[in-house]
């Protein structure tokens, strides 16, 4: 791809037709121009196309006649690029069933993968090495970005053109990305904020009060900040939109689906009965055991998303996790 080309980013798809990727896409259809959204869902497909709505994932959004919905990845072909809106754990096989070609890749999902400790951008470096990559992540609610809500997000990938090209090309009056160099960061941040998130909505739930709120959150930030740095994170981008931005909106609201669901755990809810319903995806449920188990490899201490991977897998009580935490050893506020 030359720089040329990079400039001229006109024609966006969208994989995945969840509320984050149907946010997305009707961000750049807004204005009438042609956007196509691949969803695994025929039924979205469906009411996408015929009725202009997302009532499975984005109900009450009215969307742009020009956005149009497909079942088949052949069809994300020849586009100029594509915005991957697929949670973690199932993309490794979306993106090997991408068709050939050189769109870049803007990763716009929060995670890790198991077993491998991969980012999406490092899964794309695997399965897709000729095209170039980006990580789209910061504090976005979808139903905000959909209603065209002002919004500013970081835009990051290792290339700085391409970074400016793609902010340049998605940006709108509403819709500020900031660009970056720092896609590890901007992947760190968007993971783990997930996981703190749910600890946050656990605090909530469980009536601990607004104090033990904010402390969970500057702890949790000192979390994120050991991890990132650890592994190569620069740490402006940690304290920034990808990271704290992230965290404090995901830490504040039930309208976030990980905050949500530390709500019900924290009212002693069951983490599967939670976790079942399909158009509620959390990613921090998914992510929590992943990060969890690469801090211990890497002998980083990461106490609060140790202790969110033993909740949603049921390993202990939302009481007995608390007094876990509680009766940790006093230490320099600095570790």
């Amino acid at each position: 791809m030359t720089r040329e080309s990079m400039t001229s980013y006109k024609n966006f798809g969208v994989v995945g037709g969840g509320a984050w990727g149907t946010a997305l896409a009707q961000l750049l259809a807004a204005d009438g121009a042609p956007v196509r959204l691949w969803a695994r869902e025929a039924e979205v497909v469906t009411a996408i196309n015929a009725e202009h709505r997302n009532p499975d994932f984005l109900p009450g959004a009215a969307l742009s006649a020009s956005l149009t919905a497909t079942g088949s990845l052949v069809d994300m072909a020849e586009l100029d690029a594509l915005l991957i809106v697929v949670p973690v754990p199932f993309l490794r096989d979306v993106l090997a069933d991408l068709p050939a070609g050189d769109a870049p890749l803007i990763f716009c999902s929060k995670g890790m993968e198991a077993d491998s400790f991969a980012f999406p951008i490092n899964m794309a470096r695997d399965l897709a090495p000729q095209r170039p990559h980006a990580v789209l992540s910061g504090p976005t609610f979808a139903n905000e970005v959909a209603a065209g809500l002002p919004t500013a997000i970081t835009l990051a990938a290792a290339d700085p053109d391409l970074a400016a090209a793609i902010a340049g090309a998605i940006a709108r009056p509403h819709f500020r990305p900031y660009v970056s160099t720092d896609v590890i960061g901007a992947e760190i941040g968007g993971a783990i904020k997930n996981i703190l998130a749910i600890a946050c909505g656990i605090v909530d739930g469980a009536g601990l009060g607004l104090n033990a709120r904010a402390a969970l959150i500057s702890r949790g930030f000192a979390e994120m900040t050991r991890f990132g740095l650890t592994r190569g994170a620069q740490a402006e981008t940690l304290a920034g939109l990808a990271g704290l931005g992230d965290l404090v909106l995901t830490c504040t609201s039930s309208n976030s689906r990980n905050f949500a669901l530390g709500q019900g755990l924290g009212r002693g809810e069951d983490a599967a009965t939670l976790m079942a319903d399909r158009r509620t995806v959390a990613e921090g449920a998914f992510s929590a055991p992943v990060v969890a188990a690469a801090a211990r490899a890497d002998g980083i201490d990461m106490p609060i998303c140790d202790t969110v991977a033993q909740l949603v897998a049921g390993e202990t009580r939302v009481a007995d996790a608390i007094h876990a935490l509680l009766s940790r050893p006093l230490r320099s506020e600095g570790r």
